[in-house]
C-alpha cells in the first residue's frame, strides 16, 4: 500500500480566491491549488530562492520547481486566454508556527473574533517612514470590528533589520505598513507571519485608515536596495518595480 502524499506547509491564504477577467463572458476556470499559490507567494512576490522556499514549505526543491512551473504556466493561460484564476484545494497544511494567519483570516478576525488585529507603520514625525532597516519607532494601531482602537509608538530599541522582524513578532504585529524594504527584510518578515504592504508613502494615520477601507495604494513588488543595510541613508538606490502604482519607495528616508 502506498503511503498518502506529504503535504505542503503554507503559510498564507490568498486575499481572495477567484479572479474574473473583465468584460468577458462566462468561460472555463482556471484552478491552481493552494500550495502552487504558495510558490508564486514565496519565489515571485517574496523573492525567495527554490532552496528557501523548499524549507519553508517542509518539501524538496524538485517539488517546489514541479509546482511552480504547473502554476505559472495556467496564470498564463488565464492571462494570454482571459480566463477566470480559482485558487482552491490541494495536500498542504497550515504552518503551525505561523500564530498570525494571512490576510484573509485576518479579516474574518477583526470582524467578530475577540482577539484584536495590530497594525505596525514605520513611523517618522506622523509620516511613514521610508527605509525599513533604520527605523527607529513604529506606530502600532489596535483594531476591532475594523475600526481603530488604540495606537501608541514602539521604539525600535536601536536594533538593526534582522531584528526588527522579530521584534514586531514579539509584539504580536499582524501586519506591516511600510515604505522601502529590502529583499532580506521581507523575508524575515514572511517567517515571522508579518504581512508586507510596502511602498506606501505620506501619513501614517491616513495609511491605516485606507488599509482598513480596503483602498491601500501600495507596491506588491517594493523592493530596496542598498550596499549594506547598516550604512546610511545614501548608499543605495530604492526600486519599486510596479510602477503602474504610482509610488515606488523614493521617498524622504531611502535614495
Amino acid at each position: 500500500m502506498s503511503r498518502p502524499p506529504k503535504k505542503r506547509r503554507i503559510s498564507a491564504l490568498p486575499p481572495s480566491h477567484r479572479f474574473n477577467p473583465e468584460g468577458i463572458g462566462e468561460s472555463p476556470a482556471v484552478t491552481i491549488s493552494l500550495e502552487e499559490y504558495e510558490c508564486i507567494r514565496l519565489l515571485d512576490y517574496l523573492g525567495m530562492t527554490q532552496e528557501e522556499c523548499a524549507r519553508q514549505m517542509g518539501v524538496a526543491r524538485t517539488t517546489v520547481q514541479a509546482l511552480y512551473l504547473a502554476a505559472r504556466k495556467r496564470i498564463a493561460g488565464c492571462l494570454v486566454e482571459a480566463r477566470p484564476l480559482v485558487i482552491d484545494g490541494g495536500n498542504f497544511e497550515m504552518c503551525p508556527a505561523c500564530h498570525h494567519s494571512p490576510h484573509p483570516v485576518r479579516i474574518s478576525r477583526q470582524k467578530g473574533s475577540d482577539i484584536p488585529m495590530k497594525i505596525a507603520v514605520t513611523y517618522d514625525n506622523g509620516q511613514i517612514f521610508q527605509h525599513f532597516g533604520h527605523t527607529e519607532e513604529f506606530k502600532v494601531y489596535t483594531i476591532e470590528d475594523n475600526v481603530i482602537r488604540e495606537s501608541h509608538i514602539l521604539s525600535s530599541n536601536g536594533v538593526g533589520h534582522g531584528a526588527l522582524a522579530t521584534l514586531l513578532q514579539e509584539e504580536n504585529i499582524d501586519t506591516l505598513i511600510c515604505g522601502g524594504i529590502g529583499g532580506g527584510a521581507q523575508n524575515a518578515l514572511a517567517q515571522a507571519g508579518v504581512t508586507l504592504y510596502g511602498g506606501v508613502q505620506g501619513d501614517a494615520d491616513a495609511a491605516v485608515h485606507d488599509f482598513l477601507a480596503g483602498k491601500l495604494a501600495y507596491d506588491p513588488a517594493v523592493h530596496c536596495d542598498h550596499h549594506s543595510e547598516g550604512h546610511g541613508h545614501g548608499h543605495g538606490h530604492c526600486h519599486g518595480h510596479g510602477a503602474g502604482h504610482g509610488h515606488g519607495c523614493g521617498g524622504h528616508g531611502c535614495h
